[in-house]
């Protein structure tokens, strides 16, 4: 029986990604699991190293049961990220560069050292230089934003650009602060770290150990992006987007158009 067509999905992908074109989904009809699922996600990361990117990091997805409800899909995921995707502190996106971008309210780590398989969640801290707020822009490739968890997985879990605010210590009570995603100075979503996996370090523990399935292993300095505290906005041209994580400050980006 032959397989999916690893190569051709991930060229499929690709091009609806700089070509800012949704495509229709693509798993069922293609006969991909989840396996197949994250050999094209890597495939898919090796066509942006080979133009020249960097990985910088991993990126969990739907660790909130917002996000699952949002896209309908029902387990956690992860994905790559690489240093084409980051934008500044307070710097632009160019919404035309993409098909249907959110933006949503993350926690991100900075590792100091590679936690042990298995090791406690409560013993991460040491293992963690700082964590930041951030924002995580999404953009998945299929129309409608609509997808089977092969095909999110497939499309490097909608992954488009990221920003990461001031790094600081991790502070006490990291699994239970107050998470806010303000648009042109309103708020437009309420949430709290909580809704990561129950504490965000869980999810650094989660991802680890799923990337660590397919041969994917984080790196000192790299950065973690743990997953949304709540569910995604649509980010509009003109818009100016902050997220405030307590105790640990601010992180924002502009949309131009």
């Amino acid at each position: 029986m032959i397989g999916p067509d690893i190569a051709g999905i991930a060229q499929t992908l690709g091009a609806a990604a700089d070509n800012a074109s949704a495509i229709p989904q693509l798993a069922a009809e293609a006969g991909l699991g989840v396996d197949a699922a994250y050999a094209v996600q890597a495939a898919l990361l090796q066509r942006r190293l080979d133009r020249g990117e960097r990985l910088v990091g991993l990126k969990m997805g739907l660790t909130s049961k917002a996000k699952m409800a949002q896209v309908g899909v029902d387990e956690v995921i992860w994905g790559r990220l690489t240093d084409a995707m980051r934008v500044p502190d307070g710097g632009s996106v160019d919404v035309a560069e993409f098909i249907h971008p959110r933006a949503e309210p993350e926690v991100a780590f900075l590792l100091d050292r590679l936690p042990e398989p298995g090791e406690p969640v409560g013993d991460f801290t040491d293992a963690v230089r700082a964590v930041a707020p951030a924002i995580e822009l999404i953009d998945s490739r299929y129309a409608n934003f609509t997808f089977s968890l092969p095909d999110v997985i497939a499309d490097n879990t909608s992954a488009a650009a990221f920003v990461i605010g001031p790094w600081s210590p991790v502070p006490d009570g990291l699994e239970n602060l107050g998470v806010l995603l303000e648009v042109d100075g309103r708020v437009a979503q309420v949430g709290s770290t909580a809704a990561i996996l129950g504490d965000p370090r869980r999810a650094l523990d989660e991802g680890i150990r799923l990337a660590g399935r397919y041969g994917a292993r984080m790196r000192e300095g790299w950065v973690f992006l743990a997953g949304a505290a709540t569910a995604a906005v649509p980010l509009r041209p003109g818009a100016h987007v902050r997220v405030v994580v307590e105790k640990l400050g601010t992180a924002s980006l502009r949309a131009s158009s």
